[in-house]
């Protein structure tokens, strides 16, 4: 699913809402958790599952076209858990 085809949704079934309205609601909110992953801190929907931001350790890569080592360095990385809910209903328990 898209942006876009998530805000047609949210739109479809509040049809009191503008979908502008809408539009803006979808972004304040990515924004929020993108603002609060940049600050290092971590995003749960109970039910859903939570994002949080890993380290990933410098090391020596190879470039698979010419075959040389390449140092990469350390980095931050979003990391997504399931919830249980989420978990559950994905695997058919």
């Amino acid at each position: 699913m898209t942006k876009s085809e998530l805000i047609e949704k949210i739109a479809a079934k509040n049809p009191n809402l503008m979908l502008r309205d809408v539009e803006r609601i979808v972004n304040v909110v990515l924004e929020r958790i993108i603002a609060a992953l940049a600050k290092g801190d971590r995003v749960e929907f109970r039910g859903f599952g939570a994002f949080s931001v890993r380290k990933r350790a410098p090391r020596i890569a190879k470039n698979p076209r010419t075959g040389d080592k390449v140092k990469v360095e350390e980095r931050n990385i979003a990391h997504f858990k399931t919830g249980k809910e989420l978990h559950e209903m994905l695997n058919g328990k």
